[in-house]
């Protein structure tokens, strides 16, 4: 499965979904509820497959270490665009109409379509991908690196399917996310513990849905309130925790462009030994500074709404 793993210990993108602290389930609990679920390659009739592979080839679907979870999503899709298919079965449906005398009707015009699918199907190119969730039992915390929720969905459904009554939920926060940007842009000030940096986005919420970004690009406090002011709100903005990971916070609370910064790759960086031992540095830096920023982050958002 080495196709799947080209990928630096860093999370690039934050879905993050709530668990309760101090989650019971082990690791090989974990792995036994996984196993049903290991990726397969797309026989020749298949379109897509996925399935979890090992995080470290080494036939393990749960990689722990320091009691921090990494799965890994594998996913196999064939290439096969309805462009193809329809170039095809118009040819094929030129060749019936000569022999018939009569053009195929709808009916026919589909079974032609679905007959021309089903032979290309096993000549079709594939594509392979991974995508990343990290389980923090002792904080509470499922984070899956995906810049999408569409994407993100993908590996919760298998999860939702694998353990029985999987007790996720939505992180839900006291301020959203555009209300809490938009008041630290309008007075100027981040909250305890971050900057913020260049790259932001305001919207108007009106038809129009007016737009202005800054792009690397000193944020004046009076052009930023002027816009405030029209009636934009901020929907991205790029920020640094603790001058030590700096990201892109989003209306949705997804977090992307997750980076570490000079201070943490030089912790790496000094530790580095063989490969498997290199791995587990970055992963357990990786959990703990990810961890604390989340929690930083929320308690800046105004601590987690209580369940109802």
């Amino acid at each position: 499965m080495a196709q799947f793993l080209a990928i630096a210990m860093w999370f690039k993108n934050l879905q993050i979904y709530r668990l309760p602290a101090q989650w019971a389930m082990t690791s090989e609990q974990l792995e036994a509820a996984l196993a049903p679920q290991s990726f397969s390659a797309c026989s020749s009739l298949d379109l897509q497959s996925q399935g979890w592979i090992s995080p470290r080839e080494n036939g393990m679907l749960v990689h722990t270490v320091n009691r921090q979870m990494l799965l890994l999503l594998g996913t196999e899709k064939k290439l096969l665009p309805s462009s193809v298919i329809n170039q095809v079965a118009k040819a094929k449906a030129a060749e019936i109409e000569e022999q018939q005398g009569f053009k195929p009707g709808r009916k026919q015009m589909k079974e032609i379509k679905e007959q021309v699918a089903d032979e290309l199907l096993p000549r079709a190119f594939s594509i392979r991908s991974s995508t990343w969730t990290w389980i923090d039992p002792v904080n509470g915390w499922l984070v899956i690196d995906a810049g999408s929720a569409s994407k993100a969905e993908e590996v919760l459904k298998l999860l939702i399917k694998a353990i029985d009554k999987f007790p996720m939920d939505t992180l839900r926060v006291a301020q959203s996310p555009v209300a809490a940007m938009t008041d630290w842009l309008a007075a100027d000030e981040a909250p305890g513990g971050f900057t913020v940096d260049q790259d932001t986005e305001l919207r108007a919420s009106g038809e129009g849905k007016a737009t202005v970004r800054y792009v690397r690009h000193t944020l004046e406090p009076d052009d930023v309130r002027r816009h405030i002011a029209a009636g934009k709100q901020c929907t991205r903005l790029a920020m640094t925790w603790a001058d030590r990971v700096s990201f892109v916070l989003t209306e949705s609370l997804t977090i992307k462009r997750v980076a570490p910064l000079d201070v943490i790759k030089e912790a790496a960086d000094t530790t580095s030994k063989n490969d498997d031992e290199r791995f587990d540095t970055d992963m357990t830096l990786m959990t703990g500074e990810l961890a604390r920023m989340i929690a930083d982050l929320v308690e800046a958002l105004g601590g987690e709404m209580p369940k109802a």
